[in-house]
């Protein structure tokens, strides 16, 4: 059917296609965020195996885990965010969970974090953070 040498470049072509798409399909390297406190102005985030809480001034918010970060540090994680007000919560007061997107970096043993609300797109803040720092939080009173 084929010649000797038309075998010897289609398997060669065939050869060197293999080990392009395997150069080209590298698997991204992921890996978990610590567990622990990470703060900054206005904001502190207690991150859990599985999960983190966040406390801003005037609002909380939960990321749902884990927490995985990319070889060179980013992220994008989804949760909620909840605006709080002040006084007491009234009865029948509906909830305002709103999905949110957290994305950002880590580099060493900072962060920096950006809030955007799900449904509209709304950039709420950016906030640098660094870790074991507690965080200074204004709650609404």
């Amino acid at each position: 059917m084929f010649s000797s040498n038309a075998r010897t470049v289609l398997l060669s072509l065939g050869l060197v296609l293999l080990i392009s798409a395997s150069a080209v399909s590298k698997p991204r390297r992921v890996q978990r965020l610590a567990t622990g406190l990470w703060g900054g102005p206005h904001i502190r985030i207690d991150v859990e195996a599985r999960s983190a809480s966040i406390d801003y001034d005037c609002a909380s918010g939960t990321i749902n885990g884990p927490l995985t970060i990319d070889s060179k540090g980013r992220f994008t994680w989804r949760g909620t965010h909840h605006r709080e007000h002040a006084g007491p919560i009234r009865e029948n007061e509906q909830g305002n969970n709103r999905p949110a997107t957290y994305s950002g970096s880590v580099k060493g043993d900072r962060m920096t974090l950006t809030v955007k609300l799900s449904d509209t797109n709304e950039v709420l803040e950016t906030y640098a953070l660094k870790r074991g720092a507690f965080g200074r939080v204004v709650k609404c009173k």
